[in-house]
């Protein structure tokens, strides 16, 4: 035969090649039986004069009658369904086949060993080749498992519509592929716009940790707790950093034989603000614990001026990475007076290289060369703390800023806190921070300032303490 009789492009045939007319294969009937046997809803049908003419494996399953022991017989008196109830039952069915669409019904079925089966059924009349109703289909299911069903798909909608917290169905490429409208406002996205972009494209921050997090989800499964992610949602303003509480459940395919990773449903909510403040809450007791702890170490000093570096260098200790206490030349600086620039001298520092505890500089006595608009002029100047940072710029431009302010080269951001003592201004302590942390805030000035009352405090004290001596 040749090639274009062999694909069926010619209507020309052989002599010895009788024409196929329909699928090659099993006949009608045969298909027709693995098809009804292969669906998952029980299924049976009725001709015109109520008798079953086809019984499904489903239907055996639930009800255990065999398709031989059901076919043939006249409606589901005296087996199916007790003889009290088999008239109304058999008009509910049948009625189907003058009324138009489907017809919904729920009763009891008897089971081939005596117990009873609640069912909910949907009926259709089965039309002839004229049109005329030539009898009923009929498929049910047991109650609960329709239950279970509507349960799952009413659970789904109100997640994907009225849930107070996000979700999001990501796919076996990590690439969201369902997002609920709360996931949206969170992701400052439209819904149909996450669609099947990269989680790159949708956060700034936290990228890699929550997809470390979905692949150990497809692997291994979900995790026994939820996990904190913090990550940075980009904004019209820009980056915004929010903590989310996650939860992930691996979805799998409930139609193959073996389990089929359909992705992961991400559950999250943001618990920012209350992050926040257990941070600071916890950042407020340690704080308030080194205060309680230098004020010990410090009353035992018999110096008060190494009672003043004690003060520093507990509050060095997760707030800063070096500071500095410089003093008024000359004395203090009274309220009312105004003669002439301030100077300042050394008087301690932490050291630069080494950690350690902070040094005196001696007698000395030598100005510190702070120019004109220096941060620690401007605190005496103001009495008040004056916060100072070099902003986003090169590292050797950040260097230069640092040097030219007399501070370790490392420094970006700095804290200038005024000493006063019985209403004078001693100096100023200036703690300072490397590239490594964050700018400091308003509630780092407050706690500058209290520890700045202590050392000035001991300073004022070490000079009384000189004078009389």
């Amino acid at each position: 035969m040749s090639a274009s009789r062999r694909s069926g492009t010619t209507d020309e045939l052989g002599p010895d090649e009788p024409e196929r007319v329909g699928p090659v294969g099993p006949d009608g009937s045969d298909l027709l039986a693995a098809l009804l046997d292969g669906m998952d809803a029980a299924l049976c049908a009725f001709d015109a004069g109520g008798v079953v003419t086809h019984w499904n494996r489903e239907a055996e399953r639930i009800l255990g009658w065999s398709a031989a022991e059901a076919v043939g017989r006249h409606g589901f008196a005296g087996w199916a369904v007790r003889e009290a109830d088999a008239q109304e039952v058999e008009e509910r069915l049948m009625s189907a086949m003058a009324a138009p669409g489907r017809q919904v019904h729920e009763f009891a079925l008897l089971t081939k060993d005596g117990g009873r089966v609640l069912v909910r059924t949907q009926s259709a009349a089965v039309r002839g080749p004229d049109g005329k109703p030539a009898g009923v289909y009929c498929a049910f299911s047991e109650v609960h498992t329709q239950i279970d069903l509507e349960r799952s798909i009413a659970l789904s909608e109100a997640l994907f519509e009225d849930a107070s917290w996000g979700v999001v169905l990501v796919d076996a490429d990590l690439r969201p592929a369902v997002v609920n409208a709360h996931a949206a406002r969170a992701l400052g996205i439209g819904r149909t716009s996450a669609l099947g972009r990269p989680l790159g494209e949708l956060l700034a921050q936290g990228v890699e940790e929550l997809e470390s997090a979905l692949t150990h989800v497809l692997a291994e499964g979900a995790p026994p707790a939820p996990a904190e992610i913090w990550v940075a949602v980009r904004t019209a303003e820009g980056e915004e950093r929010r903590c989310w509480r996650c939860g992930f459940v691996r979805l799998a395919s409930p139609l193959a034989e073996e389990p089929v990773p359909l992705g992961v449903a991400w559950l999250f909510q943001d618990v920012t603000e209350g992050k926040q403040t257990e941070q600071e809450a916890a950042q407020l007791r340690f704080r308030a614990n080194q205060l309680h702890r230098a004020a010990r170490a410090a009353g035992e000093c018999e110096d008060p001026r190494e009672a003043a570096t004690v003060h520093l260098d507990f509050a060095l200790a997760g707030f800063a990475d070096h500071a500095l206490i410089d003093r008024v030349a000359g004395g203090a600086v009274a309220d009312v007076e105004a003669e002439g620039p301030v100077r300042l001298v050394r008087v301690a520092a932490t050291p630069t290289g080494a950690p350690g505890p902070s040094l005196h500089t001696g007698k000395a006595g030598l100005p510190v060369r702070y120019g004109p608009g220096h941060p620690a002029l401007q605190c005496v100047e103001r009495t008040g703390s004056v916060r100072a940072t070099v902003g986003a710029v090169p590292a050797a431009q950040a260097r230069e800023w640092a040097l030219a302010r007399q501070w370790p080269g490392d420094t970006v951001h700095a804290l200038c806190a005024v000493l006063r003592s019985r209403g004078r201004t001693l100096g100023v302590v200036t703690f300072l921070r490397g590239g490594g942390r964050s700018p400091f805030e308003r509630v780092d000035a407050v706690y500058a300032e209290d520890v700045a009352v202590r050392i000035a405090a001991a300073l004022d004290l070490a000079s009384v303490v000189r004078s009389d001596g």
